[in-house]
């Protein structure tokens, strides 16, 4: 970015900042008249991102006090710091998604690579816990990215038009006094921690507050009994209390969930979700179990019965009959709504502790670090042009990754691209990790192909693959 360019951009910032502090002031007299200031706002700066059909849509919502959406937005709003929803707004809202948009569809075509719009990087292999099945247990604990190197992802990030940073582990809080000062320095990105809640006390939250860039996805797995017997005991308690002390701060946050075949419905019951959103989570996202790892077993692998019980579950939450104020998101299950894959650079990638760039968080294999590499040379490396050039990896998007339902397409890339496995304790071989989802990708790509034959689909204005592959689907793009 010139100076010219920066200058602008500050300008546009405050332009902004001013017109939020003014709206999130006037919530509390009007609020559904200062919604329609925001929409107006948006409209303003992102334009034709989005159709008039939409904005319009989004006016004649706000003004139904029956709307699902209102109240949930509303209940977002009710428990949160001003400054929090103020700091949201600007960095969440207006760099990440009107402007960052913007700029990383300008540098897809410029570097004709994968841009994304989210990094998730971990701070720390180490951690205080050690539960069944983690597929970050497989880098072992001893390994760090330095502040420096936290600096350069987010520096270098942000020239591309990223705005929005997620931390795991390990468990990232382990380096809380860097992290804060890397948010204090990056105070205009937002980052959203992946935690497990042990390390979250008053004088931290005190320091969120004060920042207002950081959020949290809580690690939980449904009952008590569910939760601690793959994570430990006492770690339900745990999560209760950092919940309660993000609540009273005025600190938004979600909940991070791995489910199994042996926790689906804790985690989905009516009761779990009453649970959590008492407690002031507001969003959460689910994650499949994967058996990464030499030790990994497929017995916690859900059965095709509860994979479909999970997308029906997860749509009923997020549609108009369920009154429950949550919004779930299905990493496995909504491919639909992202264009399938999002990993490779495509919506985001994973740098680990050691600094190598992976495809996903469930992806341990590597051409790239950032010790020798800048991001838009890892998002250039043969791995990451691999998965740029064949996303999507199946036109169902109910089968969208290349390990868990098209096995195949793992064990070719890693081969073809000469990637190495990051995995620092016990390096596991693409062969050996894709022949434990053979089974279970054969058994669900019929019922899959069902279930994507007898349900409509959204046909997006926008998708982010390769022109080769536009052109081989048949698609274009109405930017």
């Amino acid at each position: 970015m010139n100076t010219l360019d920066k200058v602008s951009h500050a300008a546009e910032r405050k332009a902004m900042e001013v017109a939020i502090d003014h709206i999130v002031k006037g919530l509390d007299k009007d609020r559904t008249g200062e919604y329609l200031k925001l929409i107006d706002l948006a409209e303003k700066f992102y334009g034709k991102g989005l159709s008039k059909e939409s904005y319009d849509a989004a006016r004649k919502a706000v003004q139904d006090p029956n709307n699902k959406w209102v109240n949930y937005i509303n209940s977002v709003i009710d428990d949160a710091n001003p400054e929090f929803i103020k700091k949201t707004a600007l960095n969440l809202g207006y760099e990440a998604f009107f402007r960052g948009t913007k700029t990383i569809r300008e540098n897809r075509k410029k570097y004709n690579c994968n841009i994304p719009w989210l990094i998730l990087f971990d701070p720390t292999s180490a951690c205080n816990m050690h539960c069944e099945g983690c597929w970050s247990g497989t880098y072992g604990h001893k390994s760090n990215l330095s502040f420096e190197d936290m600096d350069k992802i987010v520096t270098q990030g942000k020239e591309l038009g990223v705005y929005l940073y997620l931390l795991t582990g390990g468990e990232p809080l382990v380096k809380k006094k860097e992290i804060i000062k890397l948010a204090e320095k990056h105070n205009d990105v937002e980052f959203a921690i992946f935690s497990n809640s042990t390390l979250i006390d008053d004088a931290f939250c005190k320091e969120l507050v004060r920042l207002g860039n950081i959020t949290f996805l809580l690690s939980i797995e449904g009952t008590p009994e569910t939760n601690d017997a793959r994570r430990g005991a006492g770690h339900f308690e745990a999560v209760m209390k950092a919940m309660d002390l993000l609540k009273k701060y005025g600190i938004v946050f979600g909940t991070s969930i791995c489910y199994t075949k042996y926790n689906v419905e804790a985690v989905t019951s009516d009761k779990f979700f009453k649970m959590i959103t008492d407690k002031g989570a507001r969003f959460g996202f689910y994650f499949h179990y994967m058996p990464v790892g030499n030790n990994a077993v497929t017995d916690l692998l859900p059965t095709m019965e509860q994979r479909k019980y999970m997308i029906d579950r997860i749509r009923y939450i997020r549609s108009d009959k369920c009154d429950i104020n949550f919004y779930p998101m299905d990493f496995q299950n909504d491919g639909e709504y992202v264009g399938g894959c999002i990993a490779g650079g495509r919506n985001y990638f994973h740098i680990n502790s050691n600094g190598d760039a992976e495809p996903c968080v469930f992806i341990h294999y590597s051409n790239t670090n950032i010790h020798e590499n800048s991001i838009l040379e890892m998002l250039q490396s043969p791995l990451f042009m691999a998965y740029h050039e064949g996303q999507p990896f199946n036109e169902n998007h109910l089968r969208p990754c290349p390990m868990l339902e098209n096995p195949s397409l793992l064990r070719e890339m890693v081969k073809r691209t000469g990637a190495h496995d990051t995995n620092m304790e016990s390096p596991e071989t693409a062969d050996h990790l894709c022949d434990k989802c053979e089974d279970y990708a054969k058994e669900w790509a019929p019922i899959a192909e069902k279930y994507w034959m007898d349900h409509k689909h959204p046909h997006p204005k926008y998708e982010n693959y390769a022109p080769k592959r536009m052109e081989e689907l048949g698609l274009h793009n109405e930017e």
